[in-house]
């Protein structure tokens, strides 16, 4: 069995402007298995789909679909100097997903039985409200009485989603929308914080602080991604969990937040490494006695993925 042919294409959902465009790779094989693939939704994935087009797929071409592990780390090595975090990884990320697809396949089981089994065939989820910087206090409240009977989730997620060249712009008011939206949601519905790389170190203890008192189970990505050590920092001087890591490519990026102090790390499957490379950020963080909580916000394609992960994840 070979691969015959590699494709990258977009499709879109409610919006059909290219950027806002989804973006997959379909692989076949020589026997006519298919396998899909799905990239980062960062600007429609098109920088992606142009690195797959134009470069890797001309490499899979006749080669085994089962030597997944083999051909993307001789293609990130070959290619590494286009930036081993982001683009590249990306692609070879909705890559390797698509040759775990035809895997699945080829021997009739689904991927998480490959994997090792599923440890849960359950899994709780939450839901997560952006854009919550350009709000108002009794908008927020308003967006999450919406978004709270929308989807009876489990808990649920504030993101701010503010200019992150402006740190610490607004800590008062959004302390204020925190606590309203306690109050909204009473004393012991889960809550999660995410604060977009928003804050300074002091800003991100300060409001982690407000945060611990009003309950709050997670407060994720508090300052900038790139300041590993300051993300560290303010998780070892909070109680609350901080979490952090969709913006981590590398596994040599998890050892680092895992070592400045951060115990929940949330790399996204379809931005670094796909199934294999989530697979290695599970062992690494298990042998730290940390988690790997993925994060991933595609509906199709990456959310079956990140599904199939979780359910073999211990």
């Amino acid at each position: 069995m070979r691969i015959a042919e590699v494709e990258a294409f977009q499709l879109a959902w409610d919006d059909d402007t290219p950027a806002k465009r989804t973006s997959f790779v379909k692989i076949v094989t020589d026997d006519g298995v298919t396998g899909y693939g799905e990239c980062t939704p960062m600007h429609g994935g098109m920088h992606v789909l142009g690195i797959i087009a134009n470069t890797l797929a001309q490499e899979l071409v006749g080669k085994n679909p089962l030597d997944y592990a083999v051909l993307t780390d001789r293609l990130l090595h070959r290619y590494i100097k286009m930036g081993p975090e982001g683009n590249l990884t990306s692609a070879l990320a909705a890559i390797d997903i698509a040759l775990w697809d035809i895997k699945g396949k080829i021997f009739n089981q689904p991927v998480y039985q490959l994997l090792g089994g599923a440890w849960r065939t359950e899994i709780p989820f939450y839901t997560s409200l952006g854009q919550n910087a350009h709000r108002t206090v009794d908008e927020v409240v308003r967006e999450v009485e919406k978004r709270l009977t929308r989807d009876t989730p489990s808990a649920l997620k504030i993101r701010f989603d503010g200019d992150r060249t402006c740190i610490d712009a607004d800590i008062a008011n959004d302390i204020a929308k925190a606590k309203a939206v306690r109050k909204l949601v009473g004393d012991q519905f889960p809550l999660g914080f995410d604060a977009n790389n928003g804050y300074s170190v002091a800003g991100a203890v300060k409001v982690g602080r407000t945060l611990e008192d009003l309950g709050y189970s997670w407060f994720e990505e508090p300052v900038q991604h790139y300041h590993v050590e300051s993300m560290g920092e303010v998780a070892r001087r909070l109680d609350i969990l901080v979490t952090a890591g969709e913006q981590t490519y590398t596994l040599q990026g998890v050892v680092e937040l895992i070592k400045s102090g951060v115990r929940v790390i949330q790399c996204d499957p379809i931005k670094m490494g796909g199934i294999t490379g989530l697979m290695k950020c599970m062992a690494i963080a298990y042998a730290h006695g940390a988690e790997i909580v993925p994060h991933q916000t595609q509906p199709a394609v990456g959310h079956a993925a990140n599904l199939h992960l979780m359910a073999c994840k211990m």
